[in-house]
């Protein structure tokens, strides 16, 4: 698999390209967000480890486009930043980053994190890949698509995996941890706001089938169609 790697600063490059390479991943790298930009429409690589603070063009401003456009919207995106603030994690999740890790950080973390990205994007084989259907929703995991009433809905690999987690079990109702616990694995280091902030976005793409994922008050959400 592919990584490209977009960091500024070449000690922060080198230090994941040794690690990344030598868990077998091909690394592509660059510090400039037009770069970026550049080599993930030519490149398409498996996913991208995104820094926030980078010259000119921020990483959440690479993170924006990336997500507009067809050709890029489905590479996963891990963030990285020097900054500890809810608020920056929480524009880049809105942004359709699918995760984050704040600067320092352990190389090992690193990976575990990166890895639990690809295997949402890159499902083990044996899996059953038969498209789930909700009400006029249609999710297919071997295409990695989502259609509502045909029109096809552009998620990131966590908004997919969270409505493909609640499309497999309509109209069960599931607490935020359980939500993180299904999809990024027990004791994740993330606020149960952040899935707040997930569903927000999925509600958005979904437009008419919006109403599909519930909320049920003091318990967490659900999917069903109305």
């Amino acid at each position: 698999m592919t990584i490209l790697v977009v960091d500024d600063e070449p000690d922060i490059v080198e230090l994941v390209r040794f690690h990344l390479e030598r868990e077998g991943y091909e690394v592509v790298s660059t510090g400039e967000g037009r770069d970026a930009l550049e080599k993930a429409r030519n490149l398409l690589p498996d996913a991208i480890i995104l820094d926030l603070m980078l010259p000119g063009m921020s990483g959440l401003e690479v993170c924006r486009l990336l997500r507009q456009q067809d050709r890029t919207s489905h590479i996963p995106i891990l963030m990285l930043t020097a900054k500890s603030e809810e608020t920056d994690v929480v524009v880049g999740l809105e942004l359709g980053a699918d995760d984050y890790i704040t600067k320092p950080f352990s190389p090992r973390i690193l990976l575990a994190r990166l890895k639990a990205v690809l295997k949402r994007t890159h499902p083990p084989e044996g899996r059953s890949d038969e498209p789930i259907v909700v009400g006029e929703l249609v999710i297919d995991p071997h295409r990695y698509s989502v259609r509502v009433r045909g029109r096809e809905v552009i998620l990131s690999a966590t908004e997919f995996a969270i409505l493909s987690f609640l499309a497999r079990n309509p109209g069960w109702v599931f607490s935020r941890q359980q939500i993180i616990d299904a999809v990024k694995g027990e004791d994740y280091p993330v606020t149960e706001r952040a899935v707040d902030v997930q569903i927000l976005s999925i509600r958005k793409k979904l437009g008419d089938a919006r109403d599909y994922i519930q909320t049920v008050r003091g318990v967490g959400y659900r999917l069903q169609p109305v």
